[in-house]
């Protein structure tokens, strides 16, 4: 009985070792690769001094070494961090200084794009792919290992490590509203709870090929990653490349005949509008889709030109992965106006509370705070016990001992049939095209150019993406800013999908009775603006 995430793979090495565990970009890690390059890399974090709970980054684009990073921290009882690398470095150098890494795995032209301050901590890194003979002069010869030179450890053993199913596996930093991301903490048991869940409700065997679309350091991927190694199927790994066109991606599913699917809804809507067909997902047996809100113009769509094919709506925040699901009905589907987030996952439990503090019940018509409860939920965030406070908090219907549950900030109504429908959420945090993002960071950007006075950030609802940024800003008198300025500043402050598409300059921002920025006014005048321009 596996405990540990790195079991699936030891198990599935020994009974499919010849099998394609994991293929990008052309190339493949059968079973038994993946599990020898992985006890080489923990055997090399082990001889330089690595301690079980260090903090290790992955940070490169996806690729077939990515999982053997991921395992080989593993193996070592690290904790691996999956870094972005469409970030700018300074957003990533502080995730770095944040949780204290101590070894990064990355390409060489990566690792020259930090500030040297960003990696004090770094005291070995591992360079994937060519690099130059200069790569082993940064700090010490010693401080630097080629992927290459991973072939002199060994690569059938791995250290002893006492390890527990509470131990820390990954950490996820998702967007925070102090303008800083935030480290959410993830325990092997937060994962294998889900992974588990989701080896029995969709029967994932190891003749599934599974699509792994979203970027590693997004935690849909875990779901992809996770059981197709538990199962001995392949995960095929998505990369920038193909993410780049739609038209490829669409014969991508059928060439590699792809047979699960889980993405945002806003990759299901492009392959729509660039030609997906029933002959070319005609290997796909179910699709998945969570992150965010899937226009139900477009999910009838789906679900019309693909009648036979399973559809699931997922739902969770990253602190529980995923805590609720819904199998779309494709009989009732035409009739809806929208889609449930569902019910409870196995060995998880869901709630929603009123103002009152009253769990709501079964066609109230009230709305309430849903909660999540169980072994899916987050420890915390690192380093910030006042945030991991506020969201991981006593359970108000077990006053016996001190059982924490997760607060997840949304609003929810439960219907006659037990489901629950998301409603919006309570703070300023939205998602776009999947990803979750706290309009405060966006503003802390935009507030840190000098000329710029005040600033808000809103989102536009919209069909395709979920919701679009727009971006107010009063700036000082004299200043001769423009629009193209702010994106350019953002893009170097926060990563490309936060960036505002759209920024309107005024004298001054509109005020609350108690002299806040009133955020609701320009949302509402947002809204109205984008109408306006539809119309037209």
């Amino acid at each position: 009985m596996a405990y540990l995430l790195q079991q699936y793979l030891t198990e599935s090495a020994r009974r499919f070792p010849d099998k394609p565990a994991v293929w990008a970009r052309k190339r493949t890690l059968s079973y038994r690769e993946l599990d020898e390059r992985s006890n080489q890399l923990a055997n090399l974090f082990h001889q330089r001094g690595l301690q079980k709970g260090d903090r290790i980054g992955i940070y490169f684009p996806k690729n077939v070494e990515s999982l053997a990073a991921m395992f080989g921290a593993l193996k070592a009882g690290l904790v691996y961090v999956p870094l972005d690398p469409q970030a700018p470095s300074d957003r990533v150098g502080y995730i770095i200084q944040n949780c204290g890494i101590r070894a990064l795995v990355t390409e060489e032209k990566l690792r020259r794009g930090f500030e040297a301050e960003f990696l004090d901590s770094v005291e070995l890194t591992v360079l994937v792919g060519n690099a130059s003979p200069e790569a082993k002069h940064w700090k010490s010869p010693e401080s630097t290992v080629l992927w290459d030179e991973l072939a002199a450890f060994p690569a059938d053993t791995v250290p002893h490590v006492d390890a527990t199913t509470c131990d820390l596996a990954y950490m996820l930093y998702t967007s925070g509203s102090t303008g800083r991301p935030k480290g959410v903490m993830l325990t092997h048991q937060n994962a294998i709870t889900f992974v588990k869940w989701c080896a029995a409700e969709f029967q994932v065997t190891e003749n599934d090929r599974l699509s792994n679309h979203a970027p590693l350091h997004f935690d849909l991927s875990v779901f992809d990653v996770y059981n197709g190694i538990k199962a001995g199927a392949t995960t095929y790994l998505i990369t920038q490349d193909l993410l780049l066109f739609p038209t490829s991606l669409k014969d991508f599913i059928e060439k590699q005949q792809i047979t699960i699917w889980y993405s945002v809804p806003s990759a299901l809507v492009l392959l729509l509008q660039h030609g997906l067909t029933a002959e070319k997902a005609k290997s796909l047996r179910i699709i998945l889709f969570a992150g965010e809100v899937f226009a139900m113009k477009y999910l009838k769509q789906l679900a019309t030109l693909l009648p036979f094919i399973d559809l699931y709506n997922l739902y969770g925040p990253t602190e529980t992965n995923v805590c609720t699901y819904h199998k779309v009905d494709h009989a009732r589907l035409p009739s809806m106006e929208r889609l449930p987030i569902g019910k409870a996952c196995a060995n998880t439990e869901v709630f929603a509370l009123d103002d009152a503090g009253v769990a709501i019940t079964p066609g109230c018509g009230r709305e309430g705070d849903l909660y999540a409860r169980g072994p899916c939920v987050t420890p915390g965030y690192w380093g910030d016990p006042e945030k991991t406070a506020k969201m991981c908090v006593p359970n108000p219907f077990n006053p016996h001992w001190n059982e924490i549950i997760y607060r997840t900030g949304d609003i929810c109504v439960l219907d006659e049939l037990g489901d629950y429908y998301f409603v919006g959420r309570r703070d300023a945090m939205v998602k776009v095209r999947g990803y979750r993002i706290e309009l405060g960071e966006i503003e802390a950007a935009l507030l840190g150019m000098a000329e710029v006075n005040e600033a808000a950030a809103v989102a536009i609802p919209d069909d395709e993406a979920g919701n679009k940024l727009k971006g107010f800003v009063a700036l000082h008198e004299g200043s001769s800013l423009t629009a193209a300025d702010l994106q350019s500043h953002c893009a170097q402050k926060i990563p490309k999908y936060m960036i505002p598409e759209t920024f309107e300059l005024r004298d001054v921002l509109p005020k609350t009775s108690t002299g806040k920025i009133d955020r609701v006014t320009l949302a509402k005048q947002a809204v109205e603006a984008a109408a306006a321009i539809v119309v037209s």
